[in-house]
C-alpha cells in the first residue's frame, strides 16, 4: 500500500487517429471512429476505479486535445483541462519538468501524449518497459511529496506502475 505522501500520474497515449487526408499536418489529424470511441471509455473507466484526476494535462495536438475532451466528459471531470505545447512529441524530461512545477496540492494528475515519449515516460518513472497502444491508460505512483521530487527519482527510489489498461485488453470491441 502506497502511502499518505504519494504523487499519481495517470499516463494516457492519445486515442486512435484519422489518415484519411493525407494533406493534414501530423499535429492537425483528428480522432478516427475508433478513437471517439475509446476515448470515452477510458472516462467510464477513471469514474469507475475512482481515478478521476485533479488536473488534465494535454498536448496541443487535435487527436490528444480531442481525446482529452472526450475522457474528460465522459469521467465527470470537472477542473479545466491544460494544453501544454511542448507535451507534442515530448521526451520523458519534458512531462518530468513540468510535472515539477505543479502546485501540490493536485495528488492525481493525468498527462495526455504521444510515443515514443510515454513508454519512455514510464519506463523513466518505473523502470517497466510497456507498449502503450492508442488509448492506453498507466497508473503511477510516485514515492514523493512534492511534485519537485519527480525530478530526484532514481533506480533505489522509483515510482510503482499500479495498472496499465490498454483498449483490446480492457473493452469490449
Amino acid at each position: 500500500m502506497m502511502s499518505s505522501t504519494t504523487k499519481t500520474v495517470l499516463i494516457l497515449r492519445h486515442a486512435k487517429s484519422s489518415w484519411d487526408i493525407p494533406s493534414i499536418s501530423d499535429k492537425d489529424r483528428p480522432l478516427n471512429v475508433r478513437g471517439q470511441r475509446d476515448a470515452p471509455r477510458v472516462g467510464q473507466l477513471l469514474r469507475k476505479q475512482q481515478l478521476v484526476p485533479d488536473l488534465i494535462l494535454t498536448s496541443s495536438a487535435k487527436r490528444a486535445r480531442q481525446t482529452a475532451n472526450l475522457v474528460a466528459a465522459s469521467s465527470q471531470y470537472v477542473h479545466g483541462i491544460t494544453e501544454v505545447d511542448r507535451f507534442y512529441l515530448a521526451q520523458p524530461w519534458v512531462y518530468m519538468s513540468y510535472l515539477s512545477d505543479l502546485p501540490n496540492h493536485h495528488a492525481r494528475v493525468m498527462v495526455i501524449g504521444h510515443n515514443p515519449g510515454l513508454e519512455l515516460l514510464i519506463d523513466e518513472l518505473t523502470g517497466n518497459h510497456e507498449t502503450m497502444p492508442t488509448a492506453a491508460l498507466a497508473e503511477v505512483y510516485l514515492p514523493i511529496d512534492n511534485w519537485t521530487e519527480i525530478l530526484c527519482l532514481n533506480n533505489k527510489n522509483r515510482g510503482q506502475l499500479i495498472q496499465l489498461w490498454r483498449p483490446k485488453e480492457t473493452f469490449v470491441q
